[in-house]
């Protein structure tokens, strides 16, 4: 399986996806057919944007738990948009550590590391404190990153019902937009100095 590294945040594991298959082929393909209508405008295939958002968003838990598409654990989020005047970008939602911070209220709980026993540690998934328990308020931070989604990356499906095109069409979707991620980066290692 791929792994996550600094300059990786999403990895798409085909592999795993016949593997874990329950027709032999591929498991995504499973969850796009039982999700077509999400995938088609009125029956017609969408615009290669709109599909490219519900593609990512079924390749993903919560939707597929393991996904298709994994994103570092480290990362709030990392998800497609489109935005109102009707382009993409990729919104990066990034924790951040008080340490990044030039000045922040004493005495504050900060963001708590959750290292599952299966997951991998070099890149921890941060997670709200309680401040229930401590008694101290909790100061959290995260920092957004909007990264630009050039057209040509993508383009028109033509898969108009469920099936091997479809999932192929998917895939190229999901892993376009993967590669772009991880051509940013270093946007996110700026910001957390690359490591947790």
């Amino acid at each position: 399986m791929p792994e996550f590294s600094e300059s990786v945040l999403a990895i798409t594991d085909d592999a795993d996806d016949r593997e874990r298959a329950s027709d032999g082929r591929s498991r995504y393909g499973a969850y796009l057919a039982a999700r077509a209508d999400q995938l088609l405008d009125d029956g017609a295939p969408m615009d290669a944007a709109s599909f490219a958002v519900a593609a990512w968003r079924i390749a993903t838990s919560p939707v597929m738990a393991p996904g298709y598409l994994r994103i570092r654990p480290d990362l709030a989020a990392l998800t497609p948009v489109i935005t109102d005047n009707y382009r993409m970008i990729l919104r990066i939602d990034v924790p951040l550590r008080h340490r990044a911070l030039t000045n922040r209220p004493p005495r504050t709980d900060d963001w708590s590391t959750y290292r599952p026993a299966w997951g991998d540690e070099r890149w921890p998934r941060l997670t709200e404190p309680d401040p229930q328990i401590s008694g101290r308020p909790a100061l959290l931070v995260t920092a957004t990153l909007l990264v630009p989604v050039p057209a040509d990356i993508l383009t028109d499906p033509s898969a108009d019902r469920p099936g091997p095109a479809m999932t192929r069409e998917a895939k190229a979707a999901v892993k376009a937009l993967a590669r772009h991620a991880n051509d940013h980066a270093h946007l996110v290692n700026d910001l957390t100095g690359g490591t947790r």
